[in-house]
């Protein structure tokens, strides 16, 4: 789908489907590095900017510029950091499930490099702080497009979170498994892969899976052939300026890349995921949602900051 045909997809984006996101909200403290830190160094930063974040805070905020709405499970505490996401979460009209008085949310230092790509130094808070009763307060809806991501499945709750799937009925998990995927423990994979979620990587995180299902890790459509062979669920591979692949049992593709000047990568991902869960809950088929995703994320990495996902009127601008 190219920017002429997107434009004129966009009118029809309203929800089919329920949409649920669990997951972080957290501050990202955000630098430029002309260079990553070693041992022993001492490096001078320039701050950028800071602003809220954490990847289901920015899947949320994709939705809601886009005019879908989301039950979102964001724990939200009590300290600095909280009021600060919790004051920026109420100016954008975007409420949480969760609230807890027994810390103060985490935060990231995001070092930026000339090229834009961007490495994390995390901070844990609240948002790891997963409980049963938690839980129980959010009784996804049937049809439910419920969005996960590989920081919670690889933290300290991640058994209680893929018991709490295993028991959802009628409900598609949307996975990010981001860096994170190599520190899920393969029974514990093979349990979250048995509940047919759908799942996006990105070029790093493909190699990874590759190298389970015996592929060389730059053959993407061996990499979607393989993956639907063995766990039969969707799967979407990014691969920035060249689009990103996506398989399901109906169809292997690629859905083109949209134009962009790359300044910030930060966020990336995430819109990507926010853009085509949007896609997804408007009855849009994989493809084209992930067409959706491909021009989100296009827009986010050629603005600065991680807070600058577009409102679907800046989009049907986008590519001018």
């Amino acid at each position: 789908m190219n920017a002429s045909e997107l434009h004129s997809r966009l009118p029809t984006l309203t929800a089919k489907r329920p949409v649920c996101v669990l997951g972080s909200a957290v501050i990202d403290v955000i630098a430029d590095a002309y260079a990553l830190p070693w041992r022993g160094c001492d490096i001078e930063l320039q701050q950028q900017s800071v602003n809220i974040g954490g990847c289901a805070l920015n899947i949320a905020l994709t939705l809601s510029r886009l005019g879908i709405a989301s039950k979102n499970a964001l724990p939200i505490g009590q300290g600095t950091w909280a009021d600060i996401i919790r004051s920026s979460l109420e100016k954008q009209g975007i409420n949480s499930e969760i609230h807890t008085t027994s810390g103060d949310n985490g935060w990231c230092l995001a070092l930026v490099e000339s090229d834009g790509e961007r490495t994390f130094m995390s901070f844990r808070g609240v948002e790891h702080q997963w409980n049963q009763q938690w839980l129980d307060k959010l009784q996804p809806a049937p049809g439910t497009l419920l969005s996960l991501s590989g920081y919670q499945l690889a933290g300290p709750c991640a058994e209680l979170l893929v018991n709490w799937l295993e028991s959802l009925h009628d409900v598609s998990a949307f996975i990010d498994f981001g860096p994170r995927i190599a520190d899920i423990p393969e029974p514990l994979l093979a349990r979250i892969m048995a509940c047919k979620p759908m799942v996006s990587l990105n070029r790093q995180e493909a190699t990874i899976a590759a190298q389970w299902l015996n592929v060389a890790g730059d053959d993407i459509a061996g990499i979607c052939e393989k993956w639907l062979e063995r766990y039969d669920s969707p799967l979407i591979v990014r691969l920035d300026k060249e689009g990103a692949w996506f398989a399901s049992a109906e169809s292997i593709g690629l859905a083109a890349p949209f134009p962009a000047v790359v300044v910030d990568t930060i966020g990336a991902g995430d819109s990507h995921a926010g853009g085509t869960l949007a896609g997804l809950a408007a009855g849009w088929n994989l493809g084209d949602a992930v067409s959706l995703g491909n021009a989100v994320a296009s827009y986010v990495v050629s603005h600065r900051g991680g807070d600058c996902a577009p409102f679907i009127e800046q989009l049907c601008q986008y590519p001018k």
